[in-house]
């Protein structure tokens, strides 16, 4: 089985202030991420708040560009070939200000399939079918302002697949959602990697929802991967071949990670 996403010795540093007595003085986001994540599979990055989760999704689809390291899409080099690396990729965000709130639903899922050069046909066709497997198509024709939580995030899912990627990366699926909308958004997720043969990857940092749709852990903490691989694999690296996801995941953060 190829390797989709290929990370190699990706390291991300942020200025701590603008402040000139902090002149130079920066926080390590990254430090020395190595990871492979194969075509097919559920891959999660497991960690506190402040851990580094987001900043390395959003290094994935070069959004936050690394100060070193290569990232490979695909087969293809993010940096050097960043065009058709990035046209493998669909971004799912909790961040509702990248919508427009006062359009509708569709509307704004139409201005955004224009972005991805998907013609008008096909995106209707693709909005107005994720939206009924999602259970939003009713809602469509709302503006964005009155959508739920949960709405908003399927939205954002549908978004996201508009351009029909092979890689899928999703910040925090269920970050605010009520236990039903929840479970909607992992029910879907299981079925993209299940009957489409999607290559997902999303942060969390609720140890449940790692165990639910993952195949692979990768548990982060403070920029630096601590272990990865399935939960009996994590179980052997700290030698207890049984230990729980939980178990395993306290040992290697300590719970003394920072915002």
């Amino acid at each position: 089985m190829r390797n989709a996403v290929e990370i190699k010795n990706v390291s991300k540093h942020f200025p701590v202030s603008r402040v000139p007595w902090y002149k130079n003085k920066v926080t390590l986001a990254l430090s020395h991420i190595n990871l492979e994540v194969k075509e097919g599979e559920c891959f999660a990055f497991l960690g506190p708040n402040g851990a580094g989760k987001t900043t390395l999704i959003k290094t994935l689809c070069s959004i936050i560009l690394p100060d070193e390291g290569e990232i490979n899409i695909a087969g293809y080099n993010l940096q050097s070939q960043e065009e058709i690396a990035k046209s493998k990729i669909g971004l799912v965000t909790g961040e509702e200000r990248s919508f427009y709130w006062r359009l509708t639903g569709r509307q704004n899922l139409e201005f955004f399939a224009c972005f991805y050069d998907v013609p008008s046909l096909t995106a209707q066709n693709r909005i107005d079918r994720l939206a009924e497997h999602l259970g939003i198509y009713a809602q469509l024709d709302k503006r964005f302002q009155e959508y739920s939580t949960g709405t908003k995030q399927k939205v954002a899912i549908i978004r996201g697949l508009l351009n029909d990627p092979a890689i899928l990366l999703i910040d925090e699926p269920t970050k605010s959602l009520d236990p039903a909308a929840a479970q909607d958004l992992r029910r879907f997720v299981k079925e993209l990697v299940a009957k489409q043969r999607k290559t997902i990857l999303f942060t969390t940092h609720q140890i449940n929802e790692a165990e639910i749709l993952s195949d692979r852990v990768a548990i982060i903490d403070k920029g630096l991967i601590k272990a990865a691989g399935t939960i009996s694999e994590l179980g052997k690296a700290i030698s207890c071949p049984n230990a729980s996801l939980y178990e395993i995941f306290t040992q290697l953060t300590r719970g003394d990670s920072k915002e």
